[in-house]
């Protein structure tokens, strides 16, 4: 704005009579009111444009900073997580070698029924996804508060002799709130009995329920067995998703 006005000359009588006027319009007066005179309706003009700038300019950079303050946690310094599109995850068994013990001490002390903890789910593959959760070693940890549709289904293909041909199989859901112990949340169970000579006995356990969940918990399923087919993506799974109701 000054570097414009360099060339008139500086405070000559004219310009200082035109700042007075301008000074004395009403607020919402339009520039016509000063087309008497050429002078202050160019020096009008001229403040008017250089406002406006500074303005859009203030706007602008306004913006860019809301913007990078909701795009980043000031709090803690981190990305925050994806936020399109409802929380929900659906993960399939991994190839494994399931014959390790998933008695590990991070699952906290399940009961006998469903003392094996499932470790190794995918999450990135055709069969699966992971959107608005997170997962690690086995857990499936909620970001966003509300109420999830849980289920899991595990596809138990054992092989047992003698009076062990009919095991009782055991599917467990098992939630964690945050600095908590693991509480039981769904449990499946099926008693099956097979032919002597049959050389495997198949049986799969479905069960899901609605739940309310919050910020922080975690999600694990568990077994009696590790009788399980680790080999068809689409026979083993666990997953959830937030309905808005």
């Amino acid at each position: 704005f000054p570097s414009q006005l360099k060339s008139q000359a500086p405070g000559s009588a004219e310009e200082l009579r035109c700042l007075q006027v301008l000074n004395q319009q009403p607020e919402g007066s339009s520039l016509e009111e000063l087309s008497s005179s050429k002078g202050c309706l160019k020096l009008a003009s001229t403040i008017k444009a250089y406002v406006a700038t500074v303005t859009e300019s203030m706007i602008r950079k306004s913006a860019v900073k809301e913007a990078w303050r909701s795009y980043f946690n000031t709090s803690e310094g981190q990305l925050p997580p994806k936020v399109s599109g409802k929380p929900s995850a659906h993960l399939t068994l991994r190839p494994q070698s399931l014959a390790q013990d998933g008695r590990s001490q991070r699952f906290g002390n399940l009961s006998q029924s469903c003392r094996h903890a499932i470790a190794h789910w995918g999450h990135s593959s055709l069969h699966s996804h992971l959107q608005n959760m997170t997962y690690r070693a086995g857990r499936l940890r909620v970001e966003q508060p509300g109420k999830y549709y849980v289920y899991s289904q595990i596809y138990f293909r054992y092989r047992g002799a003698g009076r062990d041909s009919g095991p009782q199989l055991v599917q467990c859901i098992q939630w964690q709130p945050a600095h908590s112990p693991p509480v039981l949340l769904l449990k499946g169970v099926g008693t099956k009995c097979w032919a002597p000579e049959a050389d495997y006995g198949l049986h799969a356990l479905y069960q899901g329920g609605l739940f309310e969940l919050k910020a922080g918990d975690e999600l694990f399923v568990s077994v009696s067995s590790l009788a399980i087919d680790s080999n068809d993506a689409a026979a083993s799974y666990f997953g959830a998703f937030r309905l808005d109701l």
